[in-house]
């Protein structure tokens, strides 16, 4: 039986990539699907064997925990160099881009909630 072991909906292509060589690296014998072109369907990983799946699950356990803690770090680096962060960064970087999006979201959330007002 076939065993879904990642989606790939949203993955950036690094982390596929790296994920592609780790399970060569490790000789899991997978297969792969790419995601549609308009989200219909999800592309992922896959192997046959449930032995290789755990095997395969595992790795990627390991595999995400160690992005994670890389993607952290550079993200932590990034804030302190003042190369990223939250609104107030974004407002000074673009603040037109940013105030028209601030904006747009007032006049969508005003015209959402304006029916429930006038009953």
């Amino acid at each position: 039986m076939t065993n879904h072991l990642m989606n790939l909906r949203h993955v950036p292509d690094d982390e596929a990539d790296e994920i592609r060589e780790l399970f060569e690296a490790h000789d899991v014998p997978y297969y792969e699907t790419p995601p549609s072109r308009w989200g219909i369907s999800m592309g992922g990983f896959w192997v046959h064997d449930d032995d290789e799946a755990r095997r395969a699950r595992e790795l990627l356990e390991n595999y995400q925990r160690e992005r994670w803690q890389r993607q952290r770090e550079i993200y932590e680096q990034d804030l302190a160099a003042g190369r990223t962060g939250g609104i107030w960064y974004r407002l000074r970087q673009k603040p037109v881009k940013t105030i028209a999006a601030c904006l747009a979201i007032l006049v969508i959330l005003a015209l959402s909630i304006a029916p429930f007002l006038s009953l």
